[in-house]
């Protein structure tokens, strides 16, 4: 488990490339028969992957940096499977996901493992936690029980599809919201316009892009925008003041997950193209 800490945005604009990418970028989340794990300082957000191949893969405590007896005992945790089909059993009760399906785990529960069905399309389990307050029922959604929310259009090419799984008016969660966004063919926008919320803070896993192709991911206060330069399943760190937006060179998939003060959605700070520097 990578600690990693809470940056003051004034002292963030002044970060070089590398330290930009050291500090919010998560370069390898998925590794063959591993699992891996970064804690953020802020809101102490848990971003973990997990590529179960020739074996099974049990959550450990991370006991150095949770203090915790188990991972569950003061936290909750989403996870959405983007590989081939796999299952997460949870205290002895197996939950087949396919891919795209979500799965939330809620307080107290001690044990779970990861598997996938075949070794040669294996599973790739992405998996958030943050803390929890309250023990909610562990619960399995497919796609087609995520709520669509459609927005942008072609020509602003933005046109996109964002499935909610975990959230206010779904799967029911302490601090929590989980889901993901497709982008249709030919659009490449993802977020847009723009934003903050100082409420929440936030992760992506830029996922289903093409072999050679990337994502320009923008960052960092409204007006000192920054940028990284990303690839297929990697992840990014998005600070409550930053904003978290992005262009890729081809159409592509991300994982939003958030964890704060507040599980709505709408609740963000605009900063359109008006703002933006």
């Amino acid at each position: 488990m990578e600690l990693r800490y809470a940056a003051n945005p004034r002292d963030a604009k002044l970060y070089t490339t590398q330290r930009l990418r050291e500090d919010f970028l998560i370069e390898s989340v998925f590794v063959d028969d591993q699992l891996t794990g970064v804690y953020s300082l802020y809101d102490r957000m848990v971003t973990i992957g997990a590529k179960p191949i020739t074996k099974s893969l049990e959550l450990p405590a991370f006991e150095s940096v949770t203090k915790a007896d188990y991972f569950l005992e003061r936290r909750e945790l989403g996870i959405i499977n983007i590989g081939g089909k796999g299952s997460v059993t949870v205290d002895g009760e197996v939950f087949e996901l396919a891919n795209k399906d979500c799965l939330y785990v809620g307080k107290g529960n001690k044990n779970l493992v990861f598997s996938s069905d075949d070794a040669s399309t294996p599973a790739e389990f992405f998996v958030s936690s943050t803390p929890a307050h309250a023990s909610y029922p562990t619960t399995k959604a497919v796609q087609a029980e995520a709520n669509p929310v459609e927005l942008g259009t072609a020509e602003t090419s933005n046109e996109r599809t964002i499935y909610q799984y975990i959230h206010e008016n779904g799967i029911k969660s302490c601090q929590l919201v989980m889901g993901f966004t497709e982008l249709k063919r030919g659009s490449i926008w993802n977020t847009f316009p723009p934003h903050t919320h100082n409420r929440r803070m936030e992760v992506y896993l830029y996922f289903d892009l093409p072999e050679n192709q990337i994502v320009m991911h923008f960052m960092g206060e409204p007006t000192e925008t920054r940028h990284l330069v990303m690839k297929n399943k990697q992840a990014v760190i998005s600070p409550e003041w930053s904003i978290h937006s992005g262009a890729g060179t081809s159409a592509y998939s991300f994982i939003w997950v958030m964890g704060g003060e507040n599980q709505a959605f709408t609740d963000m700070d605009p900063a359109g193209t008006d703002v933006l520097l």
